[in-house]
């Protein structure tokens, strides 16, 4: 079903809208594993039958974003995407201290990202689930990335939302979606213990099997293979690039869960003529 929006304006907003959302993934990007953080310390201390330590009340609403080095509050004219980074080149207004790129970074991926799905998809369900996956994976990379955690609160949301999407069969039909939460789950789950078995270390975690299970809850069992292939490429990759390069410990793990998102992006657009093209090859 397409809505009454002309391609160009219906790109634009999305656009825009990713913007924003990107200033809101960064906000989740940096305290969503500090929220995790403090609530686990909270049920450590309960079983342990001691009081919670006190500690400052950390929401993604509250208290209102600052700069790090100095608490200077953030005004809502210095918080606008990419063009407050750009007007204070970059730095805190009130000490000067450096903002990092990640900010405008992920706010810019999301704005294109967002743009190009009402693009590619339309002003449609499919259009409209698919700025929620996008966002959703945004969120995940960044979070692996700083912390290797996968977060159960947005894994397995997506993984609920992608099923229920697809009762109307907007990526895939309702029987590929559950194969494809099955089968990503297991795959993973089956590599893991295979891997631990033989060596008696673990070689991913459990956030990885709830990522790929929420992928092939989206698009579908036909889309693993490829989403696999992809991750394992690009993860290797940037492994070698971080080993030769930035001098990255081989004994340093390296998140998974970045090239899964990632593949599964390309997957999300491109993986029916990918998959084609390569069947076509025999």
């Amino acid at each position: 079903m397409n809505f009454l929006l002309e391609p160009v304006a219906g790109t634009t907003l999305a656009a825009v809208l990713g913007l924003v959302v990107g200033s809101f993934l960064n906000v989740v990007i940096h305290r969503l594993p500090k929220m995790l953080e403090h609530g686990w310390m909270a049920e450590c201390a309960q079983l342990r039958g001691e009081e919670p330590l006190p500690a400052e009340k950390l929401t993604l609403a509250s208290p209102r974003s600052h700069c790090p080095s100095c608490g200077h509050g953030i005004a809502a004219w210095e918080n606008i995407p990419i063009v407050s980074f750009l007007f204070l080149r970059g730095r805190c207004r009130a000490c000067h201290a450096r903002i990092s790129l990640r900010y405008p970074l992920v706010e810019a991926l999301s704005g294109v990202l967002s743009g190009y799905a009402i693009w590619h998809f339309g002003a449609s369900w499919a259009g409209i689930g698919a700025l929620f996956f996008i966002w959703c994976m945004i969120a995940l990379t960044f979070i692996d990335f700083d912390t290797q955690l996968l977060p159960d609160s947005i894994t397995l949301p997506l993984l609920w939302a992608g099923l229920l999407l697809n009762l109307g069969s907007t990526f895939t039909d309702l029987r590929s979606a559950v194969i494809g939460a099955v089968a990503g789950y297991l795959s993973l789950w089956s590599v893991y213990w295979a891997f631990k078995l033989a060596t008696g270390k673990e070689g991913m975690g459990y956030g990885d099997f709830k990522l790929l299970a929420a992928i092939g809850a989206w698009l579908g069992w036909q889309m693993l293979p490829l989403t696999i292939l992809a991750s394992s490429m690009v993860g290797a990759v940037v492994g070698i690039a971080l080993i030769v390069f930035a001098r990255h410990g081989r004994s340093i793990p390296i998140p998974f869960g970045p090239y899964l998102a990632a593949a599964a992006v390309i997957a999300l657009f491109w993986g029916k003529t990918l998959t084609e093209k390569y069947l076509g090859l025999f």
